[in-house]
């Protein structure tokens, strides 16, 4: 038996992941060793991972009511960024941003930023229904604008945001950071835009999240506010956290138009906030492929991390899934990608790759491009989300 364990690390090493040893329990070791065509890498870290950024802008945060913010901000640096200025009207929020960035000047109205003509760029965490209006008044005074998600919340902001694009010229880019912030996710749109998996069929996306956690930029260490339980300030939960898998299912399957089948949503466990919603699924359906996607607040505090998103992408000649941020039960790491063709299986660490997001949006504020982020797409995103809240059912669970 002794010697069987040998030979199975054996085997792992020449497919060069022995750093991945600790994490796997032995029966995994066993399970894998005995696939012939299971290959295992570590994808290496790009040469030009640490080249300076070829393009430099001065920007400003607008409101920081989710710690979202976060990794927008450090998005936008990666890509030569320059953060001079930034506004907040939640105290516990500024104090926190102000002690992170401790050289930025804080100033006393959003009104400071927009009429300060050497800002290009604006980002913005507020409370969600307040995004797309802060949003119009950046582009009118001829500044870009990246929001959180979800960067719109009714149509009639889609409405207003659209005609102001079309006035102005601008970029209003929404950050869909399970996508564009996720390195395993990166790496899937080259496999797919590659040819990897035959032409997409199906996306499945399931996303969970924690209500009370203490993950950092995850959004909930400091508590939730009280916004976060009203979905006429949050959007609702098809369009906050979906918009994030809408976004995916458009970006995977290359749809350029998409409608909602079905949706629905409900308060299964939080009787003490009735408007609440804690669960929601939808169908969609696109010209280039169909999507399904599961939302819920239900992640157990034994998962160790906000949540267990996973990414199924089905094709003609293979498929993806992703475990995004933890491989249950197995490696807290996330960026965990499999692949699966029509020659063998393959597992993908993901985690030494740079994400292009930044630098590609900072050349798109400097060139007027849209390479990080397809204008029409990001907003169609938007668009079905919010369809798929307004028309979503609601369905009465009883539980206990």
């Amino acid at each position: 038996m002794e010697s069987r364990s040998r030979s199975r690390r054996e085997i792992l090493q020449t497919l060069g992941v022995s750093s991945l040893l600790p994490g796997l329990p032995t029966a995994a070791l066993g399970r894998l060793a005995d696939h012939e065509n299971v290959a295992q890498e570590t994808l290496p870290r790009p040469s030009d991972a640490d080249s300076k950024p070829r393009y430099s802008i001065r920007f400003a945060v607008c409101g920081m009511s989710h710690d979202h913010i976060y990794g927008m901000v450090g998005a936008i640096q990666r890509g030569g960024g320059e953060l001079v200025a930034a506004f907040g009207e939640e105290p516990d929020k500024l104090a926190a941003f102000t002690k992170r960035y401790p050289d930025v000047k804080m100033v006393k109205s959003a009104d400071e930023i927009l009429n300060d003509g050497s800002i290009q760029l604006v980002l913005s965490s507020t409370i969600a229904s307040h995004r797309a209006p802060l949003g119009v008044r950046v582009m009118e005074h001829g500044k870009d604008f990246l929001s959180d998600k979800p960067g719109i919340t009714t149509l009639e902001q889609l409405a207003a945001v659209r005609k102001t694009l079309a006035q102005t010229k601008r970029i209003y880019a929404i950050m869909y950071s399970e996508r564009l912030e996720v390195k395993a996710a990166v790496k899937a749109g080259e496999l797919i835009q590659s040819g990897a998996i035959g032409h997409v069929i199906q996306t499945i996306n399931i996303a969970p999240h924690q209500v009370h956690q203490g993950h950092g930029d995850a959004g909930g260490g400091g508590g939730r506010p009280e916004w976060f339980w009203d979905p006429d300030l949050y959007g609702g939960i098809l369009c906050d956290i979906g918009s994030h898998q809408v976004d995916q299912f458009l970006y995977y399957t290359g749809s350029t138009e998409a409608d909602v089948v079905a949706s629905q949503i409900a308060n299964v466990a939080h009787p003490g906030r009735p408007r609440f919603q804690d669960f929601g699924d939808m169908m969609l359906r696109g010209n280039r492929g169909m999507g399904y996607v599961r939302l819920d607040w239900f992640t157990p505090d034994g998962l160790g991390t906000w949540g267990d998103g996973r990414l199924f992408v089905l094709g003609t000649e293979g498929y993806i899934e992703l475990r995004k941020y933890t491989n249950v039960a197995v490696a807290k790491s996330g960026n965990n990608l499999f692949i699966v063709d029509q020659k063998e299986a393959r597992y993908m660490d993901c985690s030494n790759l740079t994400l292009p997001f930044g630098p590609q949006f900072v050349a798109d504020v400097v060139n007027r491009t849209h390479v990080a982020q397809d204008q029409a797409q990001c907003l169609l995103a938007a668009e079905l989300s919010i369809t798929a809240q307004r028309n979503a059912k609601r369905v009465h669970i009883r539980v206990g």
